[in-house]
């Protein structure tokens, strides 16, 4: 499959919302236009101002269209993981084809019975991702379409999230002039950019360092299998720099930018700047580590909660360590911080396109490089959301053309909710026996 075309990510965040035009050509992926603009009708990664947050959604997007020099219509949005819940879901229908050879409707009917869920008025489906197929009683089947059979199953892995974030956001983009052409949990689409293959399937910690939050994923067998938010993230950095200091909010998010350090025994106590102070008409001069204290005090505080969520499901056992990504990832001195604070490995994920090496883009970059790599089968059950069965999604498009996805909405039918995931039963190569005893030892006590 070439997904070749115009991929146009979208990164909503507290502090900023970016946007990033690329364009694949032969499974390489060039960026062509960025636009950034400061979020205004946003707080804790959730819209509570619409038009506020269309505005400056339109203002990065302009930015965006006239470096890329296209009109954008469509985006792939990320979405925050605030109460997001990861359930099982599975269906099973009777092929339809009187020759029993499975194809796309039938893919997309047993995904149909597979979202037949039970939610309750306020939460709404927002992503559906196949684990498996099976075809009469033999499963592991990635893809089942020309296979023959009576008895079609899948299983997969269900996100469903609050209505009222997913709503605020489809109405911002409306007001915007823009359409969803998919909607990405945003912890899903990272892993996909800053995990290699053996991270990904062997188990790692993905935290999300936001201007608003935090979110700590867990990735493991190419899945997410949990996710923790904790509402402080770089803002609280900054007001706690403002009180402190006795500065202006904007003085404090400058000196944070130009002067800060995430560990203060990495800062000079030698190294003076000048510090607007209000109520004084001389600035005074403030040591680059008094800063990296006020600054390593407040990481520690998130690093702490953090942790503690960690623990609880042994998640630091994972052989993947964690990796760090978003705008306060970028303070120098927060991986060795981070490390001595988790106790494993910890590096930060930094894009190393032209004009985006700050971890601050790696949302806005990652919904496009997840949404690229899509496979048929993958787009076919996501269709699904729609709850058009009878379309054919139109997998047999052009080379040019960009790949063809769904925005999500909930099923019409209703059944009884599943329960949670289950830890894979397959174990790693026999080189690795001491890893995957840690690693069986998190899932026997997380899933059980």
């Amino acid at each position: 499959m070439d997904n070749s075309g115009i991929y146009v990510g979208l990164d909503i965040g507290t502090t900023s919302i970016k946007v990033i035009v690329a364009e694949r050509v032969k499974g390489q992926m060039n960026v062509i236009g960025v636009g950034s603009a400061r979020s205004n009708g946003l707080s804790r990664g959730v819209i509570v101002d619409i038009d506020k947050a269309a505005e400056t959604i339109r203002s990065a997007v302009r930015q965006a269209e006239e470096k890329a020099s296209i009109e954008i219509k469509k985006v792939i949005a990320g979405v925050p993981a605030n109460l997001v819940k990861i359930e099982r879901c599975r269906g099973m229908i009777a092929v339809a084809d009187e020759s029993k050879e499975i194809n796309n409707e039938d893919v997309q009917n047993v995904a149909a019975a597979a979202l037949v869920q039970s939610l309750p008025p306020e939460r709404e489906v927002l992503d559906v991702i196949p684990d498996e197929f099976v075809v009469d009683g033999f499963d592991g089947i990635k893809d089942p379409r020309g296979m023959v059979g009576v008895r079609l199953e899948m299983h997969g892995t269900l996100f469903t999230g609050p209505k009222t974030i997913i709503h605020n956001t489809r109405k911002a983009l409306e007001k915007a002039g823009l359409q969803i052409e998919q909607i990405v949990i945003a912890p899903l689409a990272l892993s996909s950019l800053v995990l290699n293959d053996g991270e990904q399937d062997f188990g790692s910690i993905i935290i999300d360092m936001g201007g608003g939050q935090t979110t700590a994923a867990v990735i493991h067998d190419h899945q997410l299998k949990y996710t923790y938010v904790d509402q402080e993230g770089g803002q609280y950095i900054t007001k706690d720099i403002s009180v402190v200091l006795n500065t202006s909010i904007e003085n404090a998010e400058k000196l944070k930018r130009d002067y800060g350090y995430a560990d203060a025994q990495q800062a000079s106590d030698d190294e003076l700047f000048p510090v607007d102070v209000v109520g004084q008409s001389t600035p005074e001069q403030i040591s680059e580590q008094y800063l990296a204290e006020i600054i390593e005090a407040r990481l520690d505080q998130i690093f702490d909660k953090v942790k503690q969520h960690l623990d609880e499901i042994r998640a630091l056992e994972l052989p993947g360590g964690i990796v760090l990504t978003g705008g306060v990832a970028a303070l120098p001195g927060i991986t060795d911080l981070a490390a001595q604070r988790f106790g494993t490995r910890v590096r930060v994920f930094t894009p190393n396109q032209m004009g985006l090496r700050h971890p601050s883009f790696d949302e806005a970059l990652a919904v496009i490089k997840y949404q690229a790599a899509l496979s048929e089968v993958t787009l076919l059950v996501k269709s699904a959301l729609t709850g058009d069965t009878r379309a054919s999604v139109a997998l047999e498009f052009a080379d040019t053309t960009p790949a063809p996805s769904q925005p999500a909405a909930q099923p019409k039918k209703a059944t009884k909710k599943q329960s949670a995931p289950q830890a894979p039963q397959e174990q790693a190569d026999p080189d690795h026996k001491g890893t995957v005893e840690r690693v069986k030892g998190f899932f026997n006590h997380f899933f059980d």
